[in-house]
Order: C-alpha cells, then structure tokens, then sequence
C-alpha cells in the first residue's frame, strides 16, 4: 500500500473515547487518511447525536448504525452526501470496504467487525481485545486470509509490537505487561468491600470509557491483555510476565534470550498506538505522548498483588485452559462490571461471579463464529445466575 495515497479509513466505534481520538490523529496528518466512514458506539440518543456532530466535522461518505429507526432520524440531519447505514450487516460491508478498520467497538460486540475486516483481507487497527480474547479459535483462522493483518492499538500491546521488531521471534524470552494498577493500587481486599462506582470510574493516568475503566480497577483488563498478547504474538503463558508501573510510562517490555530487555516509554496518550497501528508500517509524523527527558522523572514497578485483585489470576487460568474458556469469562465479566455499574453488585462481587462462571464452562468447541456467539450467551445466563448466588 503506497504511503503517497490516502489510506481509507473505516472508525468504527467513532463515538467512544479510542474512536474521538482516531480522528484527531486522521485530522493531524491532512492527506494520509481518507475517512471512509464512522460508526456509532451506542445506539442511545446521545451516541447519535454524538456521530451527527462527528459526521458534520469530519465528512465521511458513509455512517452506519444497528438501529434502521435512528438510521431515519440520522439521515434527517447529517449533510448531504454522506450515505446512513443500518442494521446488523452495514459494519461489515464498510469493514470490507475500507482499508483499515479501527475496531473501537466496546465488548464482545466488536466480533463482527474483527472478523468482516479480517475475512475481506484488510488491515485490522484492534482496539477491542474482546473480540480476539473470547473468539480466538475463529479469529486466528480469519487472520490467515490473504491481505489481512492485525495491528494492536491497546497500549501495551502496541509498545510489545514495537518492541519484537528489534529482535527475531525465535529471541523472544519473556513478554513484560505493564499496568498502573488501576485506583485501587495498594489497598487491602477487605478495605474493597463497599468501594463505589465513581471510585472505581477515578483511573489515576488514562481516560477512558466506563467498561474499561472498571476492568482496570479490578486487573481483569490486565489479564485480558494477557490473552490477548498470547494470541498476538504466539508466547505461551509461562512466558508473559505483569508488572505493576503506577506512572503509566513505561508501556510494556520485551526480554530477549540473551538478556536484554527492551521498553517503549512514552506519556499515556492513546492517539500514539492509534496513530501506529493506522499507519503501520510508517509511523505518524507527529509527536504524541512524547517524553520532556530534561523533567525529573521516578518509575516504579512492583508485582500485582493477586490475592486482592483475583481477576487478574482467573484469566491467567482461563487462558491456559483455551478453547471456550476466555469467551465464558469475558461474557462473565461483562455482565458482572454492567451489574456493578447499575448498582446491583458490589465490587468483590465481579471477581465472585468470573469465578463462578468459569467453573461452569461447558468445554463446547467453538468452530465457527455461531459457536462463538452461542457460548457468550450460554455464559451470560451464567453469570447472570452467579449474581443471583452472589448477592443470597
């Protein structure tokens, strides 16, 4: 793909936190990019509104949404010229159709796109872990469709990205997660027991969505990363390491057979992975998130304290386990953190109810993507069980 040509771009997720910030890096770089089309995070009143605005700045050629009503009522104010999109197929006919995809879409809802954008041999831009952590088995397969590729935009999966171009696979010791430990770093489980919703959304350096947010506090967005580099980058478990780096400057780490170990540090700013992974393999000409190296500066690691933050642990095991076992505990976790956003289960009550759930996993192969959106929801009446048992 000729860097002289505007890539095309297809955001979908447009409205989330990851999606705002794609278009700062497309509007920073005039003629790299070529917007394609947006779509929505939500299908709620505000995310429409939300992408009417973006669709009015941005002037893409196509938006799509999963609601034909709000498609209406969208087409009704967006300019003229710009194409609305609707129902459960448009996000795949535009993830064909673009030349990168950033998936942004929060949750296991992301699926779709992974695999439309994959299966059409295009480049994946992947900020939606979900997808690639509960549908792994069809995933993998899609991922070796001519054309397609699979660049990271999560943080540390990005900084690991960078990282193994240094060195062969065959070199690779250990893979080196590193997270901020989320608000709750250093405290004691019991000190946990009637922590609020707006103390777990209080993340110390990242911004970031509600779901996400609350993965942090808890670790289980670390040890979903950890499937998730497994699955990027072919290291088995006994291989990936996580450490706890509250100054969010150090991204994540790769130690090489002969003893070095080599960081991509820079200042939490996620336009910098979204901006790689958009135009991979030529890295953007503008600087975010770079580092005043004449300012004092302390970095600090420690390990992750397991026993307090159990999730972290529990996906460890689910990953070992394989197959459908990462898909019930996303589905698990989802529906627990959505719980605890509603105020119907305490905090504790997340790792309780992964923990469960994953007990609970029917060991059905997953096949095809069907199988795959069968077992997340035979997980999430799980869990919706598990809460009912959490909360006796």
């Amino acid at each position: 793909m000729s860097t002289e040509q505007a890539v095309s771009v297809f955001v979908a997720g447009s409205t989330g936190s990851v999606g705002r910030q794609a278009l700062e890096v497309i509007e920073s770089s005039p003629g790299r990019w070529s917007l394609l089309a947006l779509a929505a995070s939500g299908s709620s009143q505000a995310s429409l509104d939300a992408l009417a605005a973006q669709a009015a700045r941005s002037r893409p050629r196509f938006l799509a949404v999963s609601d034909p009503g709000g498609a209406a009522a969208l087409a009704a104010v967006v300019p003229e010229g710009i194409e609305v999109l609707a129902g459960p197929d448009a996000l795949a006919e535009l993830a064909a159709m673009a030349d990168v995809t950033l998936n942004a879409v929060v949750g296991f809802a992301g699926l779709g796109v992974t695999m439309a954008t994959l299966s059409a041999g295009r480049r994946l831009a992947l900020a939606n872990k979900e997808s690639l952590v509960a549908g792994a088995p069809v995933v993998q397969r899609a991922r070796r469709t001519p054309g397609a590729e699979l660049v990271p935009v999560d943080s540390e999966h990005c900084a690991l990205h960078q990282c193994l171009r240094a060195g062969e696979r065959g070199e690779v010791a250990t893979l080196v997660l590193t997270g901020s430990g989320g608000p709750f770093r250093g405290r004691s489980r019991s000190s946990l027991a009637s922590v609020t919703v707006d103390e777990a959304l209080a993340h110390p350096t990242w911004r970031m969505g509600p779901k996400i947010t609350v993965d942090s506090s808890t670790l289980m967005n670390k040890g979903l990363e950890v499937i998730e580099a497994h699955e990027l980058f072919d290291v088995d478990y006994d291989r990936i390491e996580v450490v706890i780096h509250p100054q969010s400057i150090v991204h994540s780490m790769v130690t090489f057979r002969d003893g070095s170990t080599l960081a991509q540090l820079s200042r939490p700013d996620m336009r910098l992975p979204v901006g790689y992974a958009l135009g991979w393999p030529v890295r953007t000409e503008v600087a975010f998130g770079a580092l005043d190296w004449a300012a004092a500066e302390t970095l600090e690691f420690e390990p992750p304290d397991l026993d307090t933050f159990r999730c972290l642990g529990l996906a460890f095991a689910a990953g070992r386990e394989g197959g459908g076992a990462p898909a019930w505990l996303n589905a698990a976790n989802e529906v627990a953190v959505a719980a605890f956003l509603g105020g119907a289960l305490p905090w504790l009550g997340i790792a309780e109810v992964a923990e469960d759930v994953l007990a609970s996993w029917d060991r059905a192969p997953l096949d095809e993507v069907a199988d795959v959106v069968e077992a997340d929801g035979r997980a999430r009446r799980a869990a919706t069980r598990a809460i009912e048992r959490v909360l006796a």
